[in-house]
C-alpha cells in the first residue's frame, strides 16, 4: 500500500496519540484539516483519573471586637469569648504513586487541619502530609487508603521544548475537573513567584484559580510540571501560566518517600549574581547568560572544586545555565550525595570541574541559649550561626556570628523590636562571637546598653537603659 505525504503524516500523528512510546520521536506539524480534527480524548481518559481535587480546611479563631475592653468584660462578668470558624481552600493534585502518593502545591494545603482528595469518579479520601516546602511551593500527600490508584508517570521535563503541545488538568474555580490545551511558551522562567524558587515552565494553556497543584501533561501522557502560578491582574487566565518542572518534582517525591522531615537542597558554598550585558562583554562571553561567582566560602564544595570569584558557571552536566536560579535548580535535581560536572568560563575559555553536592555543614555547635535576667535581650533564644542553620533560616550561608532564632511574646526582647534572623554583632563594644559570649555579657547587669545588630545586611545601632 502506498501513502501520500499528507496521508502518511496523518497516520503518524494518529499513532502518536495512541502510542506514547512512538510519539517522542515523531513530533510533526499538522498538515491538513483532518489532522486538526484529531482529539485529545484518549489522552484525557488515560490521565484524568489520576488528577484529583484537594480540599483543605483550617480552623481560624476570630478575636471578638470587645475582647480586652474593660467595660464590656466587667459588664458581662467574663472575658468576651473568641469565635472559631472553618476556612476552606480548593486546589488540585496529581497521583504519582499507585499507593496514593499525591503531589500538589504547598499553598493549597498550608496551615490545613484537615485535607481530603476527591477523585474524578467521586470517591473521597482523607490525606496526611508527608513533606512540604513553601520555598518550592510543593507538597506531597498520602491518601489514607491502600489503593491501588491510577497514576500519571513523572516525565523528563528537560526533554520539553518550546512549542510542544500540553494539557493542563485541574479544578479551576471549583467547578469540577477541567482540561485545557496549549503549548509550552518558554522555559527557565524566573522571578515569577514570591518564593525563592526561580525555574518555571511557561505555558499558554489556560490556568485559573483552583488549577494550582494540577498537572501539566505532555502528549505521551507524562507529567512534565505542576501548575503553580498565573500572571494576571484580574485573577483569570491571560495565557501566561507557570508550572514547576517534573524533574524537581521527582527529587521532591523521592525525599518524601525517604522519610525526610524537610527538603534539603545542596550546599554550594558560593554566592552568585546574574550576568549582565556589560559583565558578559568584560569577561569575553558571547552573550549575557550564566551565574557570576561573587564570593566563595573557604572550605566549601565550590572552593574545593577550584571555583573562584569572577568566574561564570554556564552549564551543569552539559545543560546550559541561564541565570543563578537555573543553576540552583540544576544542582538540586542532580541531588545530594552526587557529583555535578560544572562548566566554568574564565577569560572567555570554558573548562569543566567536578562539584560534590552535600547538605550544608554545621561547622560550629548551635548551642542555643535563652537569654534571661534584667537586660534588653531577655526572652530571646540565640544560637551560633553555621551554614546549616543559615540555610534553615534562609540567610546567606556565608554569614557568621550569633543569630536570634526565637522571641518569647511579651518579653523585653520583643518590646525593643528584636526579631528572629537578627544577628547580634556587639554589646557595649564587646564583639559577640558565640551564644555563650552573649549570655556572659548580658549577665553583667549594666545600666546602659549599646548594641549593634545586623538585619537584612544593614547594621542597626541602638541604645537602651
Amino acid at each position: 500500500m502506498i501513502f501520500g505525504q499528507r496521508a502518511l503524516a496523518t497516520l503518524v500523528l494518529a499513532v502518536s496519540l495512541s502510542c506514547p512510546a512512538i510519539a517522542q520521536d515523531t513530533k510533526t506539524v499538522p498538515q491538513s484539516r483532518l489532522e486538526m480534527q484529531l482529539s485529545f480524548s484518549p489522552l484525557v481518559k488515560q490521565t484524568a483519573n489520576a488528577v484529583v481535587n484537594v480540599y483543605a480546611e483550617r480552623v481560624v479563631e476570630r478575636r471578638s471586637i470587645f475582647s480586652g475592653d474593660p467595660f464590656f468584660e466587667e459588664f458581662f462578668g467574663q472575658r468576651m469569648p473568641n469565635r472559631s470558624e472553618k476556612q476552606s481552600s480548593l486546589g488540585s493534585g496529581v497521583i504519582v504513586g499507585k499507593n496514593g502518593i499525591v503531589v500538589t502545591n504547598n499553598h493549597v494545603i498550608e496551615g490545613a487541619d484537615d485535607i481530603k482528595v476527591a477523585l474524578a469518579d467521586g470517591r473521597e479520601y482523607p490525606c496526611k502530609i508527608m513533606l512540604k516546602d513553601d520555598r518550592l511551593d510543593l507538597a506531597v500527600l498520602k491518601i489514607q487508603s491502600d489503593g491501588p490508584f491510577d497514576v500519571v508517570p513523572i516525565g523528563d521535563s528537560d526533554a520539553v521544548e518550546v512549542g510542544d503541545i500540553v494539557l493542563a488538568i485541574g479544578n479551576p474555580f471549583g467547578v469540577g475537573q477541567t482540561v485545557t490545551s496549549g503549548i509550552v511558551s518558554a522555559l527557565a522562567r524566573n522571578q515569577v513567584s514570591s518564593g525563592d524558587f526561580g525555574f518555571f515552565i511557561q505555558t499558554d494553556a489556560a490556568i485559573n484559580p483552583g488549577n494550582s497543584g494540577g498537572g501539566l501533561i505532555d502528549m505521551n501522557g507524562a507529567l512534565i510540571g505542576i501548575n503553580t502560578a498565573i500572571f494576571s491582574k484580574g485573577g483569570g487566565s491571560n495565557g501566561v501560566g507557570f508550572a514547576i518542572p517534573a524533574n524537581l518534582v521527582k527529587v521532591f517525591v523521592a525525599s518524601a518517600e525517604g522519610g525526610n522531615g524537610s527538603f534539603v537542597r545542596p550546599f554550594i558554598g558560593a554566592s552568585f549574581e546574574p550576568v549582565t550585558s556589560e559583565v558578559a562583554e568584560a569577561l569575553g562571553l558571547d552573550r549575557a547568560r550564566g551565574a557570576l561567582v561573587t564570593a566563595v566560602v573557604n572550605g566549601g564544595p565550590a572552593a574545593s572544586a577550584g571555583i573562584k570569584p569572577g568566574q561564570v558557571i554556564t552549564a551543569v552536566n552539559g545543560i546550559a545555565v541561564e541565570h543563578p536560579d537555573a543553576l540552583g535548580y540544576r544542582l538540586t535535581t542532580v541531588g545530594i550525595g552526587h557529583e555535578a560536572r560544572v562548566t566554568i568560563t574564565e577569560n572567555g575559555k570554558p573548562h569543566d570541574v567536578s562539584l560534590k553536592l552535600d547538605r550544608a555543614p554545621e561547622t560550629s555547635p548551635r548551642d542555643e541559649r535563652l537569654i534571661e535576667g534584667r537586660n534588653p535581650f531577655a526572652g530571646a533564644v540565640v544560637a551560633n550561626l553555621s551554614p546549616r542553620l543559615a540555610e534553615e533560616l534562609r540567610l546567606s550561608t556565608s554569614l557568621q556570628g550569633v543569630v536570634v532564632t526565637e522571641i518569647n511574646r511579651g518579653s523585653p526582647a520583643a518590646r525593643i523590636g528584636l526579631a528572629p534572623k537578627d544577628i547580634i554583632r556587639s554589646v557595649n563594644g564587646a564583639a559577640i562571637d558565640s551564644s555563650k559570649t552573649l549570655e556572659s555579657v548580658m549577665a553583667d547587669g549594666a545600666s546602659f546598653w549599646r548594641v549593634e545588630i545586623e538585619r537584612d545586611g544593614q547594621i542597626i545601632r541602638q541604645f537602651f537603659r
